[in-house]
């Protein structure tokens, strides 16, 4: 599933995990963000502008990254503290020796891209608006860090985008459950990776 919006472009993988790829474009320049390296999607990406890097959000999402970075000609910058020169900041969402996650805050755009804390497959269990909190985060959700934020565009590494006032309801909808939906959550857990 490829998705298009005047961002840029997000592509979903058709399998149980869902893996979603985005390629985000501002004045020419385009930044593709835990890429997996899908030949449909790649011939969209390069329609975007000049590619300027690659970023990866999620110390274990190494996916396809160092291959579309060296096809590019590109860096490829793994959990960017900053990212200097590019419409983004970056959020540490979760920096232990466990689990290392930086999300991104595009403020123009009103767009949050978050790799692996918050998603919308079936892994995630994700509520009526369109979101969920990964499995092993339900107990700590990222309120602190994701919680203040009011995105019109919500990416994520799992699952497909969710656009418009949806996105902020999803967001803060998915923190809120976060604990009650354990049960759930646990229960679904196998089917979500084993069904698409």
């Amino acid at each position: 599933m490829i998705d298009q919006t005047d961002l840029g472009i997000t592509w979903v993988m058709d399998e149980p995990m869902a893996r979603a790829s985005h390629a985000l474009a501002k004045d020419g320049r385009v930044w593709i963000i835990d890429p997996v390296d899908d030949h449909d999607a790649m011939a969209k990406v390069s329609e975007l502008g000049e590619p300027a890097a690659v970023l990866q959000l999620l110390d274990r999402h190494n996916r396809d990254c160092r291959t579309v970075a060296d096809r590019l000609g590109v860096p490829l910058v793994v959990l960017p503290d900053e990212v200097k020169s590019t419409p983004f900041k970056t959020i540490s969402v979760v920096n232990n020796r466990l689990w290392k996650e930086k999300a991104l805050w595009w403020p123009e755009e009103r767009c949050l891209i978050v790799a692996e804390a918050l998603g919308s497959n079936r892994m995630y269990r994700p509520g009526p608006a369109g979101a969920g909190i990964h499995i092993a985060m339900r107990l700590t959700p990222p309120k602190r860090q994701l919680g203040t934020y009011l995105p019109e565009h919500l990416l994520f590494g799992h699952g497909e985008p969710v656009h418009g006032p949806e996105a902020t309801e999803a967001l803060q909808q998915a923190i809120d459950r976060s604990v009650r939906d354990i049960p759930g959550a646990v229960v679904g857990l196998p089917k979500a990776f084993t069904s698409k």
